[in-house]
């Protein structure tokens, strides 16, 4: 499948229900991983770039508010909470606190699936450039069929495979995604990509950028990405779609 696909971390300790629900979004050409508690899906949002939680509330003796809670506090991922409980307090607060949306056991795919795609289409719809409503830095970057997690410092080519970044590639990959399709000059590459010390030198820019391009395709493709501005900078050349 795609890495352009969404990719829905679904967080449910009842193995029949994860299976269900992946299931269905697996054929509806959705990425998904599955996680039984808190802990796991931790693992998960650290190594992989997630676009949407389905979180159901019982979770044996964890709390699921609280790891709603804990998401909106330290991610700007979108959470869809999926639960057994019909209490209207129960709703509220967690549209309140927590949720994007609120779907009620039992429920049709169709349902599932329309409001997972809803809650996308609102989260996709941001501007590039735009920051994370509660201050948080984005986790993770797709552009061109690549994908950037920046919490676990992997970049993955269209075909899946990892490519290793060395430090100053990461920080300048970084700040082309958090400024995609802006004409960015030596210097403000510089202060965005924070290399300093022994190549605080304006050359040292046009390396990272050859090394960069190497890395990322090392051909005519990688100049369709980075494009040279001549005597003003570079641009990243692609749209950029930001993850929470």
């Amino acid at each position: 499948m795609s890495l352009n696909a969404p990719h829905i971390l679904v967080v449910d300790d009842d193995p029949l229900m994860r299976d269900l629900i992946s299931g269905y979004l697996l054929e509806s050409e959705l990425r998904v991983s599955t996680a039984d508690g808190g802990a796991d899906m931790d693992r998960i949002l650290r190594d992989h770039a997630i676009d949407l939680v389905l979180l159901d509330l019982r979770l044996g003796g964890e709390d699921g508010m609280q790891l709603a809670r804990k998401l909106r506090e330290d991610t700007d991922i979108p959470v869809i909470i999926v639960t057994a409980r019909r209490d209207e307090a129960d709703r509220v607060m967690g549209l309140e606190m927590a949720a994007d949306d609120y779907v009620t056991k039992p429920f049709s795919n169709r349902e599932l699936l329309a409001r997972v795609r809803a809650v996308l289409r609102r989260y996709q719809g941001r501007r590039p450039g735009d920051q994370p409503a509660r201050g948080t830095r984005r986790r993770a970057y797709r552009f061109a069929g690549w994908e950037f997690n920046t919490l676990s410092r992997r970049l993955t080519d269209p075909q899946g495979l990892q490519v290793p970044l060395s430090i100053g590639e990461f920080n300048l990959l970084l700040a082309f995604c958090e400024a995609p399709q802006r004409v960015l000059s030596r210097d403000q590459l510089l202060d965005l990509s924070r290399l300093h010390g022994d190549e605080i030198y304006d050359r040292s820019i046009d390396v990272q950028i050859f090394r960069l391009r190497r890395k990322i395709s090392g051909d005519e493709e990688s100049q369709k990405l980075i494009r040279t501005e001549r005597g003003v900078g570079y641009m990243f050349a692609v749209p950029v779609e930001m993850l929470g």
